[in-house]
């Protein structure tokens, strides 16, 4: 009997952990489909009962990211960040939510902290593109063009990112550049309005 207390404690460890887990994955899966409102039920209620899985913040926090309930997802974050300080997934959210919030400085803080710490993430595209907006945001347009010509490189199918990437090259007064991202724009979405408009702003400044 005592020869198999080892392998008893191991399954009832394995058994723990998957059902530590579990939330997790519920709320990963309902975010998934898009089911944002129910991710956050599942991970609140995960952490009331005193859970502190970081997968489970950081679907909580994209969650509420995505359904525009940004104090809370800032609250969260912080929350996740005394766990776990150097989470990159968290560091992320969090330059996304200040975005939102319209804190640039702080936005351009973390994403750049992001970038640093993984420039390989699954994030970074996206980052990339955050950066180049923020950019934007300050009239800093050969900054966009920079970050947003690497969010594309990394990332080109996104058409609004071409057309975001047009504009800033358009306000640079890089008109030939702006032309071929708007047309690219174009090539993967033909209807896409701010494209068309600006396009034919660029080639009324051309002739």
């Amino acid at each position: 009997m005592t020869g198999r207390l080892p392998a008893v404690v191991a399954a009832l460890a394995l058994i723990a952990a998957t059902a530590w887990a579990q939330p997790a994955a519920d709320a990963l899966s309902e975010f998934r489909m898009g089911n944002h409102a129910r991710a956050v039920e599942i991970g609140m209620a995960e952490i009331a009962r005193g859970g502190r899985d970081m997968e489970t913040y950081v679907v909580l926090c994209r969650s509420l990211v995505a359904l525009g309930r940004f104090d809370e997802a800032l609250r969260f974050a912080n929350a996740a960040r005394a766990i776990n300080r150097h989470d990159p997934r968290v560091i992320e959210v969090l330059g996304e939510i200040y975005f939102n919030l319209g804190n640039n400085a702080e936005a351009l803080r973390y994403f750049q902290h992001y970038a640093a710490i993984a420039p390989e993430g699954n994030r970074i595209h996206t980052t990339y593109f955050f950066v180049g907006e923020i950019f934007i945001r300050k009239g800093m347009f050969r900054h966009a063009d920079i970050a947003l010509s690497t969010a594309v490189h990394k990332s080109p199918g996104n058409p609004e990112w071409w057309a975001r990437l047009a504009f800033a090259r358009e306000r640079a007064g890089e008109l030939l550049p702006a032309a071929s991202a708007y047309e690219r724009a174009l090539a993967l979405n033909g209807r896409h309005a701010d494209a068309l408009r600006g396009l034919e702003r660029v080639r009324v400044a051309l002739r």
